[in-house]
């Protein structure tokens, strides 16, 4: 069921806007770790694999811990539409940096990219449940359906930045990313006329003081980012430092969230059995944030890529991941729809964390054989994307809509900001443990973490009816129609 100001184009306007952002993000995050590692005299930054691997975790961490500041943008300032537009104006911009033939400009093109990330994706979040605000399986089922449009991005852009990254210019795979954010970015602005008012004006506008205030708390830690992109502060101090932040804020946010004084004792008790699916999102994304790094380099270095005597990029096996979502996502868009009701979240989730868990036992697998030096085939790999696919199909369509679903009106994109902050969570504990690569095994590496995620997975089935009643949230008609009708009267 839609709200009345909300028309098919304006769904269409969502769907091709955010299609063309995950072109940039996906195709960047394809030759990234690959660009860290290539060594200098061919244009990357010489950087050992591990650090690598632990500066990719940090960036997606930072993009996704900054999620939570954009959706205060969104919900306090300028509204969740006006935020995706800004976003959508920074994300191009933070690609082109990147396209600048040195690298010493990367930081402040990575950087770039992680703040617009971070104010769009919320807030474009937010504006789709919009749309979908009253049952649960179908906004669910929008969002897998969602996923098709985005996964064929996905599925295109290391194609297109990998040929060009790896085999001609690192930087004019880059460049390829910051074309289609323009084209995010005027899609959106021309589609906007559909919008209405609908996410025009913030639901509960922030005071003067209120936005001094957080410019005054948000200053130090933009000075030390910037200082960390320029290079003022070395790389290992970076990790640490980052990692240690991406760590504890999650959960700083939860709980000065949870103590806000306008929720009630009943919002303040669905946080709390809200902690399963957002700790389950941090272990998804331990395990899925590899895919851009361990996973990536582990297709240069130890799978067999030569196919009919043409060796392909190792950066062409991240469109496996899309590939397979393209053709899971209907199916499961079709679950969700018909049978979405009658299955709870918890379960839902945990089977979606068991696929994951089982991808890295099978990862244990293909490192094994590799250990000897040979090259193993590209069907570990495969397999391994294949259940990602799944697992990010059920805890992203799951996750999004229940942070939704479980929050007040003016809470919906600071709570969603708060789901991100917990996969940042996951992204940065990973920066940290792949670290452990260098000094054990990656066999012993692959399996512990496939074996936590698995676990947790199990735990979450073993309290899934506990978890699934305390995180339901009443739907108040009242409550819809005035949040509907609000930025109207403000209008």
């Amino acid at each position: 069921m839609t709200s009345p100001s909300w028309s098919k184009r304006s769904f269409v306007t969502l769907f091709m806007s955010d299609l063309w952002e995950r072109f940039g993000f996906y195709g960047m995050m394809a030759i990234l770790v690959l660009y860290f590692t290539a060594p200098a005299g061919n244009g990357g930054l010489g950087l050992a694999p591990a650090d690598s691997a632990a500066l990719v975790g940090i960036y997606i961490g930072l993009s996704f811990m900054m999620a939570m500041l954009g959706g205060w943008v969104g919900d306090r300032v300028f509204g969740p539409h006006t935020a995706t537009r800004y976003g959508s104006i920074i994300l191009p911009a933070g690609y082109f940096v990147l396209a600048i033939p040195t690298t010493a400009v990367t930081g402040i093109g990575l950087l770039l990219v992680a703040v617009g990330t971070a104010i769009y994706k919320p807030n474009l979040t937010t504006m789709l449940n919009l749309h979908y605000q009253r049952v649960r399986s179908e906004r669910e089922a929008a969002i897998s359906i969602f996923y098709v449009g985005i996964q064929v991005s996905a599925l295109l852009a290391p194609l297109v930045t990998g040929f060009l990254g790896e085999r001609i210019n690192w930087h004019l795979g880059f460049a390829a990313a910051g074309v289609t954010g323009v084209i995010c970015a005027l899609t959106y602005q021309r589609g906007s006329r559909h919008f209405d008012t609908v996410g025009t004006v913030a639901v509960n506008r922030a005071s003067s003081g209120e936005v001094r205030q957080f410019g005054l708390r948000a200053a130090i830690p933009a000075l030390f980012l910037l200082a960390c992109a320029t290079g003022l502060v070395p790389l290992g101090l970076t990790i640490a430092i980052c990692g240690a932040a991406i760590i504890l804020l999650p959960f700083v946010a939860y709980f000065l969230l949870r103590r806000h004084p306008d929720l009630t004792s009943d919002d303040r008790r669905r946080l709390t059995l809200f902690l399963w699916p957002l700790i389950g999102s941090a272990l998804f994304w331990l395990i899925a944030g590899q895919d851009g790094s361990m996973l990536n380099l582990f297709s240069l270095q130890s799978t067999d890529r030569e196919l009919f005597g043409f060796l392909l990029p190792a950066s062409w096996l991240q469109s496996a991941t899309p590939l397979f979502i393209l053709l899971a996502a209907p199916l499961l868009a079709w679950y969700f729809k018909n049978n979405g009701q009658r299955v709870n979240v918890a379960v839902k989730f945990s089977v979606g964390l068991v696929i994951v868990g089982a991808s890295f036992v099978i990862m244990a697998g293909a490192a094994s054989l590799a250990a000897s030096g040979d090259k193993v085939s590209p069907l570990w790999l495969l397999s391994v994307y294949l259940l990602h696919a799944f697992g990010e199909l059920i805890i992203a369509a799951v996750g999004i809509s229940a942070a939704f679903e479980i929050a007040p009106p003016a809470f919906r994109a600071r709570m969603i900001g708060v789901w991100w902050l917990f996969s940042a969570l996951g992204a940065g504990v990973g920066s940290q443990v792949v670290r452990l690569t260098s000094v054990i095994p990656h066999t012993a590496y692959y399996l512990a973490l496939g074996v936590i995620v698995t676990g947790f997975g199990l735990a979450v089935a073993y309290r899934r009816n506990h978890i699934a009643a305390g995180i339901v949230r009443p739907v108040d008609v009242a409550e819809v129609a005035e949040e509907v009708a609000t930025p109207t009267a403000h209008h």
